[in-house]
């Protein structure tokens, strides 16, 4: 045999060197070799996924996997790259950009991403709210998270004061409703939904009626700090707060002077506290 002539079992040794993302599975990879792997052109989209399974991944790794322009014309690989809990920041994040609205939501409520990636990535998302369809909306409301939501919360129509009919309500408030039933949504983050300058009647109104929410004492005393809370609910929530508390609560609230001077002669006149 001449120098140039190799056996099979040898040409098969230098094809197995040259391209390890057909001669092993991702799991049985040496370190050495996941840094020629990840940066292969050759790699397909099953082996890049199957690689991004492993837990131990290092980020190295990762980031020349991120490098590889091949690898990233698969969608299905730069979402499992932004998800993978190894990842880098600065390689996730800018990654999400490239997202459509339900792959973002779907990196954002993983639970291998990192909690500072998770919010950047519901940034992302929050500032689109305005551009999606209202499906897309009713969608984030129902399945986002928390902080979606309640940014969510804020979706409102313009309804202004004019009479309207309780199904032309139900249509303008629809995304707000859904996101007061969203199961990530907290006490706190409802609190500061109501608060926020953003929060008209409508969101005040849902709140002050909502089954779960109108019971919680924070949300409340947050609702007695708005301009918009009708005076039959502010009288039911001011019964459990004692005066000395309600008079620095209202204080700094915005309910017209009206409906705050009716509260304090209510407390004055020692009304017993209202069960929830």
């Amino acid at each position: 045999m001449s120098d140039r002539e190799m056996s099979e079992d040898e040409i098969v040794e230098e094809d197995a060197a040259r391209s390890p993302t057909t001669s092993a599975m991702p799991s049985a990879l040496a370190p050495a070799d996941l840094l020629r792997t990840a940066a292969d052109p050759a790699l397909t989209e099953d082996f890049a996924l199957a690689l991004l399974k492993r837990t131990d991944l290092p980020p190295e790794v990762i980031e020349q996997l991120a490098r590889n322009t091949s690898a990233l014309k698969s969608r299905k690989v730069m979402i499992a790259l932004a998800s993978h809990a190894h990842t880098p920041r600065h390689v996730s994040v800018p990654l999400t950009r490239q997202f459509y609205t339900f792959d973002l939501m779907k990196v954002a409520l993983s639970p291998t991403v990192p909690a500072d990636v998770k919010v950047a990535v519901d940034d992302v998302l929050i500032s689109r709210l305005k551009t999606v369809t209202i499906g897309e909306r009713l969608t984030l409301a129902r399945r986002a998270s928390g902080r979606v939501a309640a940014a969510l919360l804020l979706d409102v129509e313009t309804i202004g004061t004019k009479i309207i009919d309780a199904k032309t309500v139900a249509r303008e408030t629809r995304v707000m409703q859904a996101a007061l039933e969203n199961p990530r949504l907290t006490e706190a983050l409802v609190t500061n939904s109501v608060l926020r300058p953003g929060a008209n009647a409508a969101l005040v109104h849902a709140v002050a009626q909502h089954a779960k929410w109108s019971c919680c004492r924070e949300i409340r005393a947050a609702l007695l700090r708005t301009e918009h809370l009708s005076l039959a609910r502010a009288l039911e929530f001011s019964r459990e707060i004692p005066g000395p508390l309600l008079h620095e609560l209202l204080a700094a609230s915005r309910l017209p002077v009206q409906i705050k001077d009716q509260l304090l002669r209510e407390s004055q006149a020692g009304t017993p506290p209202a069960s929830c």
